[in-house]
């Protein structure tokens, strides 16, 4: 058994044990609990720890650890009910992004995952990485509110074409980036261009921005440009925000005629182009395609990319990429809302991707994600041959799949979930009213091909 779930289990008996005993008494020594459990001083350590941040125990050195007074033992509850008046309707909606079916329970095939299972991400260079970076002298000092330079400037060859560090601020993942984005450039109550369907997240990063949302239609090429310059001129919008490369959830790729189309669109209508770069290290072997910002050298383009899919959901490095005044609005949003992003992540993460083990670790995924990927679309074909898989990805890691006429994607999502498979419902990935049913699968979230297999079997099953 592992150490982490060595404590987690004695934490848990420890909870127990605070049942009968009434606020102040005593809990047993750590000697005591390590004859008892036959644990590891350590895991004593952190398990007392662990209830103490709860604000279940009380610890006093040199006397012992005791039962903490419980809030709101009397039996009165606190009156709340003026907080409703002074929060106002300034609400924000979590839908698109959280889990309203609640968490799976154990044992449930995750093909509802956007981030890569613990078997696919680096973990040894990463370790190593932030290890390294521990040991840096100025490990703790305050980092530069746009990033370290060095970290800026990986970030600008990433981008290529014009960019160079200059136009690179670091941020805490992309879902900081995009909220910096979106409050940076449009005003409250303004509109926002997003594709149809779009990232969720962007969704709700937008609306908490008190933008609104217009969907633009896609095709099997991407956003469409003539729909993209009608819904400008009908708007007034000043932003559109899209994932030209390996679309989420489509998984679609701008088509090379329509890069410069879209830019020009943007440009003749005075907006910015957000520039979601998401799966720059998704690939599924071939190149993902060049960045609209390589080629844009008006500052039309605002471009954001991150470590955090290809790495781990815990790397939350990222980065916008933008010329003129909107990087300096971009800096003092970044400024006032947390100064910088921690040094030593900033650090590992330039650790990370600096490192030959970096280079290895995109090869190996590409050929991981691509069997998988594979592996998904034929399970999925062979159990509910009725299901359209709308195209094979090149990159990323999810499958868009349409449902039959007359489905109701929630009602399937939630039958799958009883049925000890999560998926995702097409409709939180549309602004407004979805044209179809559709599902979303990961393939990314699980453990191996077998269980994907098994995944799919489940879906099958719940549906029937």
């Amino acid at each position: 058994m592992s150490e982490s779930s060595t404590f987690e289990t004695l934490a848990a008996n420890l909870r127990a044990l605070l049942t009968s005993l009434s606020p102040g008494e005593r809990l047993p020594s750590s000697r005591e609990l390590i004859e008892q459990y036959r644990v590891s001083p350590v895991t004593v350590s952190r398990a007392i720890a662990l209830l103490a941040a709860e604000g279940a125990v009380v610890t006093r050195p040199g006397s012992g650890t005791y039962v903490a007074t419980r809030v709101g033992a009397s039996g009165e509850s606190a009156d709340t009910a003026w907080q409703t008046i002074a929060l106002s309707d300034r609400a924000v909606d979590t839908r698109s992004v959280a889990d309203v079916l609640g968490p799976p329970s154990p044992g449930t095939v995750m093909l509802d995952g956007g981030y890569l299972h613990r078997s696919l991400q680096p973990t040894r260079p990463l370790s190593a990485a932030l290890a390294r970076a521990a040991r840096r002298p100025d490990a703790w000092d305050r980092a530069p509110t746009n990033g370290l330079a060095a970290l800026r400037a990986a970030f600008a060859s990433v981008a290529a074409g014009f960019v160079t560090p200059d136009d690179v601020l670091v941020t805490a993942g992309g879902q900081s980036a995009l909220s910096i984005a979106f409050r940076a450039i449009a005003s409250p109550g303004s509109p926002i261009l997003v594709e149809s369907p779009t990232y969720p997240g962007a969704i709700a990063a937008a609306q908490a921005a008190a933008l609104r949302p217009t969907p633009v239609p896609m095709d099997a090429d991407g956003v469409r440009p003539d729909l993209l310059a009608e819904a400008f001129a009908m708007t007034g919008a000043r932003l559109f925000y899209c994932q030209p490369a390996c679309h989420n959830p489509t998984g679609a790729v701008l088509a090379p005629e329509r890069r410069r189309h879209v830019i020009d669109v943007a440009r003749a209508a005075g907006a910015f182009v957000i520039e979601d770069d998401f799966a720059r290290y998704l690939g599924h072997g071939d190149p993902v395609p060049r960045p609209l910002v390589a080629d844009d050298r008006d500052g039309t383009v605002v471009y954001l990319t991150s470590l955090t899919k290809p790495a781990a959901p815990s790397l939350r490095i990222g980065a916008l990429v933008a010329r003129g005044p909107v990087m300096e609005r971009m800096k003092a949003v970044r400024l006032v809302d947390d100064f910088f992003v921690a040094r030593p992540m900033q650090e590992a993460a330039l650790e990370l991707i600096s490192s030959p083990s970096w280079d290895r670790h995109v090869r190996v995924l590409a050929t991981a994600l691509r069997e998988r990927c594979r592996h998904l679309t034929a399970a999925v074909a062979r159990e509910r041959p009725d299901w359209t898989i709308t195209r094979l990805p090149a990159g990323g890691l999810h499958l868009w799949i349409q449902l039959p006429a007359g489905a109701d994607d929630t009602v399937v999502a939630s039958a799958a979930r009883h049925n000890g498979v999560a998926v995702s419902p097409g409709r939180r990935y549309f602004a407004t009213e979805p044209p179809a049913a559709y599902l979303r699968l990961g393939f990314a979230a699980t453990n191996d091909l077998a269980e994907l297999t098994d995944g799919a079997r489940r879906l099958a099953h719940a549906v029937d």
